[in-house]
C-alpha cells in the first residue's frame, strides 16, 4: 500500500458520526456552546431564554445531545438541569483532523462524567 493508511475503522468512524450528527443543528451547536460558555448547569427554561427557540424543540434536542454525551442531566428532585460533559468535549475530533488523517482521540467513546 506505498505506506498509505487506510480508513478509521468501522466502529470507531460510526461513533465520530453520531457525533457529528448531534451538531449537525444550529440550535444544538448554540445549546453545546451555551453550557460551555456559562460553565455551569442551567435549567431547560434557562437555555429556552437563550437561544430563543420554543421549550419543547430546546428538550428535544437536549435529548439528542444526551444521548452522545455531550451534555449530561442532573437530577434535583422534580427538576433537571443540563450541563456540558467537558470529558467528552475535550475529546470531540475535529472535522479537519480526520479528513487530514490526524490523530484522533485515543478513546471515541467517552466516559460519563460524574454519575450523580
Amino acid at each position: 500500500m506505498n505506506g498509505e493508511k487506510g480508513p478509521l475503522d468501522r466502529p470507531t468512524a460510526a461513533e465520530y458520526a453520531s457525533w457529528f450528527k448531534a451538531l449537525a443543528d444550529p440550535t444544538r451547536v448554540q445549546i453545546v456552546s451555551l453550557l460551555a460558555r456559562r460553565g455551569r448547569p442551567m435549567s431547560v427554561g434557562e437555555i429556552v431564554d437563550a437561544v430563543h427557540v420554543g421549550q419543547s424543540t430546546v428538550s428535544a434536542h437536549l435529548k439528542v445531545l444526551a444521548e452522545v454525551r455531550f451534555v449530561l442531566v442532573d437530577r434535583h428532585g422534580t427538576s433537571r438541569l443540563y450541563r456540558i460533559n467537558t470529558a467528552c468535549v475535550e475529546c470531540f475530533p475535529t472535522a479537519a483532523d480526520l479528513v487530514m488523517g490526524r490523530p484522533a482521540p485515543a478513546a471515541p467513546a467517552c466516559p460519563p462524567e460524574g454519575d450523580a
